[in-house]
């Protein structure tokens, strides 16, 4: 490719260069002495997406520019050297408003750029043009970047080829891939801003479904005179758009006009060989200080230092308001200030901090994701102190959820992971999340770091460094987070393992694999767990394998063999078979179109297997459904043939434009629990251990599994102490969203959009038995208030405009079954709950000068969502009837 751009570039400059030769211009060719007087205009303005310019904010900067020859090269007219000088600045609004509105009423161009800024903008500059094209911007070292940057603006709109092609050229945008068509009089330059290299770069969301959408274009109309320019005319848009909810977006558009006003006579032409003798003699402060633009530092007069924003933000981080929209709101404007801040400043909040808030602020710090706040985090924390589990896991869940994390960031987790640690539970955490690291910088590209590669070898090679149960469990968990092709094979070994955990977490992870990577091997070994060809399974072992097998495009002859199975497996899981390919086949699930063909074997499919009877259920749903995107459910319950949980499994995805997001997966797994009821375990588990315990994974990340009981005196301790209050699972700030971009417009103006979504999450769950009323109650709970904001601003030291478009909601969902074991076969009622909840979208305009002068305007939604409870199958409903009449 690299070749191809090299041979047409050499093509393009031998056919400029036989043109000039010959005679036909390559470029706009200025005439000796003489003055071509030009009217200039600019101007942004800035909105939501379907604004228009009657309500946008932004301003326009307009002004006379005289342009004329300095010098030309005798032996090639399309080298030119030319000066132009601006004059009769003018600043307006672009948009007729009321004076109360008019951020500019009562200012003068001089009160707002300054003295010393307007005399740098009308000072003459100079332009090498060679074919047409700026090789040379030349100016002075000492005024102010932005000032430079307008100038470099105004002369980029000089740049123009005259014969159709697409080429590479430099200017105040960066270097960009540019095509031009010509056609008589007229040349139109179509820029493609994707390819613009600048110095400048941001960072964005990794998750498409979480991430910004970014459209642009820019088109320059150039119509000729007697060789030169008559008229350009030039429109450029950014819009920018949350992929979740595209209306919450906004836009940038920029506007260059130069037309010909007149011509007169002017300067002779300057003697010299070369473009650089030649500005040297004209003035030797003029420097070559390159037409692409330079970064300009804004600096927020009377803003807050971060202690101070912390001192008005911290009553909101308190844990008492992490279920409303004021903490990520909170949460994420700490986020943005610590951005700006060094290590000390972070240091200094995080230890003035009281206790309860402090967890929130190491999620805000560690999500900055800055060198000073991974500073501050690695010297606060110690993680050899076993009290400090609660931050640390903050910390390491924060790292886990990082937006665009670095290698800097894995490499202190793995000197974390190399040194001592207090906890084993944290120990667990850092090897877990280095592998959701590990996938996040593969994605960038970037896993061939060497960091990376030495982790992905420690995590690789763990499962069979160890024979302690937990830490193969911590590798396995690990690799799951990492999703490594080469990880495929160790999950393929270990779901045949004899330790049910290792087969469980080997299974679900392979079900996270794209399905083109499920080789033969891999569809033949999970096949075999399921039919038990080797050895007996536990039933949560074979479900998980039912459910790789059927996500993962099976063949007519492996549904066909499923089929076959249902009314030779036990109890419960023949119900629980049966209830997965009902829901495959009711939500149009990818297997449906083979389970279908299948079920046309009346061997396979007939009343004797199709009406098992039992508690256990798989059942999907729409959560929401919108142009944006998809939001949907399932829940999974398998229980053992005694009735008490073996297995529960809820999970919530997200899916926008192709792309997917498990936003949520909370499974709870209980066993050995027959004893409690003197009930007869299923064939496979007649040895297991008592054991209940709770796995969740957030946002596509596998967090460290919890332990509710192990061990059968664990079980007894905990059922009389049992206080009927959730453990907690995962609690605390995320950020979702985050995407920073300069957006570097041809006018030399510059906008900067950031875009952030702040997660406040308390996910929890419990189990309680009770042996009296006999009966046992599973609950999941989340709570959260989600907050997404976008901000887009043209900030130019001197004036100050920008749009922040935004919204916020607080919501709850509940999970419960119950299960009445007082009487055969057993009641069971599951139930999903969604509370009333509120939605809410801002929209703030503003515009501000450097006096501090400031006009703002703000509009908003505000909507209640009913509550629901979510339907599930009949069987269930009807089952929950007979639960509660008979409490009642």
């Amino acid at each position: 490719m690299f070749t191809l751009v090299v041979v047409f570039l050499l093509r393009t400059a031998s056919s400029v260069s036989a043109s000039a030769k010959g005679g036909a211009a390559a470029g706009p060719r200025l005439n000796d002495n003489q003055l071509y007087k030009f009217s200039y205009a600019t101007e942004v303005l800035v909105d939501q997406a379907r604004g228009s310019k009657e309500g946008s904010v932004g301003y326009g900067i307009s002004s006379d520019v005289d342009v004329n020859l300095v010098w030309r090269d005798p032996s090639n007219k399309d080298e030119q050297l030319i000066q132009l000088a601006i004059s009769n600045v003018r600043i307006e609004p672009v948009s007729n408003r009321p004076e109360k509105k008019n951020v500019l009423t009562g200012s003068t161009v001089e009160s707002v750029l300054g003295k010393n800024k307007l005399a740098a903008l009308t000072k003459p500059f100079l332009v090498h043009l060679r074919n047409g094209k700026t090789k040379a911007f030349y100016s002075y070292w000492v005024e102010p970047a932005t000032i430079k940057n307008l100038k470099r603006g105004l002369a980029s709109l000089l740049q123009l080829q005259l014969i159709t092609g697409k080429v590479i050229e430099n200017d105040v945008s960066g270097r960009c891939t540019v095509e031009y068509r010509a056609v008589k009089g007229q040349v139109t330059r179509t820029k493609n801003l994707e390819t613009c290299k600048t110095a400048e770069t941001g960072f964005t969301t990794h998750s498409e479904v979480l991430g910004v959408n970014s459209k642009s274009s820019s088109v320059t109309v150039f119509t000729l005179q007697d060789g030169f320019i008559r008229s350009a005319v030039a429109e450029e848009m950014h819009l920018l758009a949350v992929n979740a909810r595209r209306s919450v977006a906004a836009k940038v558009v920029s506007r260059q006009t130069l037309t010909l006003t007149g011509t007169g006579a002017g300067p002779l032409e300057a003697a010299g060989k070369d473009v650089p003798g030649v500005v040297k003699s004209i003035d030797a402060k003029l420097a070559a200080v390159g037409v692409v633009a330079e970064k300009v530092k804004t600096q927020c007069k009377g803003c807050p230092s971060l202690f101070e924003h912390w001192q008005a933000e911290q009553k909101q981080l308190e844990p008492a308001g992490l279920s409303k929209a004021l903490a990520p709101r909170s949460f994420l404007a700490l986020i943005q200030s610590i951005r700006k801040a060094s290590k000390d400043e972070i240091l200094k909040v995080m230890k003035s901090a009281s206790k309860t808030s402090l967890p929130q602020v190491v999620d805000a710090v560690t999500s900055s994701q800055t060198p000073a706040s991974l500073d501050a985090m690695l010297e606060f924390l110690n993680f050899t102190d076993s009290k400090g589990l609660v931050l640390q896991e903050r910390f390491l869940y924060a790292c886990g959820f990082a937006s665009h994390p670095n290698e800097r960031m894995l490499r202190a987790l793995l000197d974390i992971s190399k040194g001592k640690i207090g906890s084993t539970d944290i120990k667990e955490s850092v090897v877990i999340i280095m592998g959701a690291l590990i996938h996040k910088l593969c994605l960038k590209g970037e896993c061939n770091l060497p960091t990376v590669v030495q982790v992905k070898k420690m995590i690789l090679d763990g499962p069979d460094s160890t024979q302690a149960e937990s830490e193969v469990q911590m590798y396995l968990l690990a690799l799951k987070n990492s999703l490594l092709p080469e990880a495929i094979p160790i999950f393929t070994k270990y779901a045949e393992s004899e330790v049910g955990a290792y087969c469980t977490i080997a299974l679900s992870a392979l079900q996270r694999y794209d399905v083109k990577l499920m080789t033969n091997e891999v569809k033949l070994t999970v096949n075999r767990v399921y039919h038990q060809n080797r050895r007996i399974y536990e039933k949560n072992v074979r479900a998980a394998a039912a459910d790789v097998i059927l996500n993962s495009n099976p063949s007519y002859i492996e549904v066909k063999n499923l089929l076959l199975s249902i009314g030779n497996l036990p109890h419960e899981m023949n119900k629980y078979m049966l209830s997965k390919i009902q829901d495959i086949l009711r939500f149009q699930l990818p297997a449906s179109k083979v389970l279908r063909q299948a079920m046309k074997d009346m061997n396979s499919h007939n009343y004797n297997r199709f009406a098992k009877v039992g508690s256990s259920s798989a059942y999907s749903g729409f959560m929401a459904q919108s142009a944006d995107v998809t939001s949907t459910y399932s829940l999974d319950i398998l229980y053992s043939g005694s009735g008490i949980l073996r297995r529960s499994n809820m999970n919530i995805y997200g899916a926008s434009k192709g792309a997917m997001l498990h936003g949520l997966q909370v499974a709870i797994e209980a066993q050995g629990l027959e004893s409690l009821i003197a009930a007869t375990p299923d064939e496979g588990e007649e040895d297991l251990e008592s054991f209940a315990g709770m796995s969740a994974l957030l946002f596509d990340v596998q967090l460290r599994p919890v332990t509710f009981f192990k061990g059968y005196s664990d079980l007894m301790s905990k059922m009389f102490s049992m206080s009927g209050e959730p453990m907690n699972v995962v609690k605390g700030l995320i950020l979702l969203t985050d995407h920073s971009e300069v957006i570097q417009l041809q006018s030399g103006l510059k906008a900067s959009a950031e875009f952030q979504g702040g997660l406040a999450i308390d996910i929890s769950g419990g189990m309680e038995i009770s042996l009296w009323y006999r009966e046992s109650k599973t609950s999941v709970n989340n709570r959260g208030a989600l907050v997404v904001t976008g901000n887009v601003t043209v900030d130019m030291d001197f004036m100050r405009a920008g749009v922040e478009v935004s919204f916020e909601t607080e919501a709850s969902l509940d999970f419960i079954t119950t299960v009445q074991f007082s009487e055969y076969p057993f009641l069971v009622c599951i139930q999903m709950d969604k509370t009333t909840f509120p939605f809410s979208e801002y929209m703030t305009k503003y515009e501000s000068l450097s006096s501090g002068k400031n006009v703002m305007s703000r509009k908003s939604k505000k909507q209640l969502v009913p509550g629901t409870e979510f339907p599930l199958h009949q069987e269930n409903s009807n089952m929950c009837k007979r639960i509660f009449d008979s409490s009642w």
